[in-house]
């Protein structure tokens, strides 16, 4: 397995077992299998038919385990689409050094870029999703890490293009972050998003969404951040139609979702260059598309 992070945990079945018979010996038995995911922030492993182990590779995963463990079910009440929910969170032992999950696996497949209009349905089905997520009415909720005004990816995203020169048309991106990055804010009271809306998020049978997984960044904030699903699954005709499905959304939001997608590609495509293909691949298609 490729390191994507400095300090990054190895860990493999051997651990999983340990965690297993040390905390949950009921399912130390079933079988486990690593998966295979372009998911930068946790190792995942297959445990029997009906359960998905979610172990931190890295320090800073372990704010989104416990925020999973405590919200995800209490937001699944809200909505009609299954999600990943956790109902256990083990604590480390002398092989792992930090909490992890054990959640309830859900069917699906993660789709494809759209080739034709083969998602015009799914497209409906993320934006009623969306809407439902959105508009959640749970108090005392933490704040999404991509619920925040897009302008503070400024730095970020600058550094970014400087490390793309040569790769990019920087000019030209540079113009559309700058333009994208100072429409106005959010300025209703902030709201429930899923943080990382992105197609290795969601699951699909027959091209229709079965499910929405890692909640890693749920929270309360701008809904822009959830917009990036547009630039980063769907052709035109699609995305048109999502956009015309979403409730609540206006046109600045809309805006300010398309900067999150540039924002996310410009940083993923240095970052993940050597380690995450899938990503690198996912990058070129958003930037691509909000271009």
């Amino acid at each position: 397995m490729v390191k994507m992070h400095k300090n990054e945990l190895a860990i493999d079945e051997t651990v999983v077992h340990t965690l297993l018979k040390d905390q949950f010996p009921n399912l130390a038995s079933l079988p486990i299998k690593a998966i295979i995911s372009s998911g930068t922030e946790n190792t995942l492993f297959r445990l029997g038919t009906e359960y998905i182990i979610r172990l931190p590779r890295i320090e800073w995963a372990v704010e989104g385990v416990n925020k999973e463990y405590e919200w995800v079910t209490k937001i699944s009440r809200f909505l009609k689409t299954p999600v990943s929910e956790p109902f256990f969170k083990g604590i480390p032992n002398k092989f792992y050094p930090w909490p992890w999950t054990i959640n309830r696996w859900n069917d699906g497949n993660n789709p494809d870029f759209e080739k034709g209009n083969e998602y015009e349905s799914l497209s409906k089905d993320l934006a009623c999703f969306s809407n439902e997520l959105h508009g959640i009415k749970l108090s005392n909720g933490p704040s999404s890490r991509r619920g925040i005004p897009l302008k503070k990816q400024d730095v970020y995203v600058k550094k970014a293009i400087g490390e793309l020169e040569g790769e990019i048309d920087s000019k030209s991106v540079t113009n559309l972050w700058n333009q994208l990055s100072n429409v106005s804010s959010w300025s209703k009271d902030p709201i429930w998003v899923h943080g990382d809306f992105l197609p290795g998020n969601i699951l699909v049978k027959n091209n229709r969404l079965s499910a929405v997984i890692d909640f890693s960044h749920i929270g309360i904030g701008d809904p822009a951040c959830d917009l990036v699903i547009a630039w980063s699954l769907f052709e035109s005709s699609s995305r048109k139609i999502f956009r015309d499905n979403l409730r609540n959304i206006d046109d600045d939001t809309w805006e300010r979702g398309r900067g999150w997608a540039l924002s996310i590609a410009l940083t993923m495509l240095p970052y993940y260059k050597n380690s995450n293909p899938i990503l690198v691949a996912l990058a070129k298609r958003m930037l691509e598309n909000v271009m």
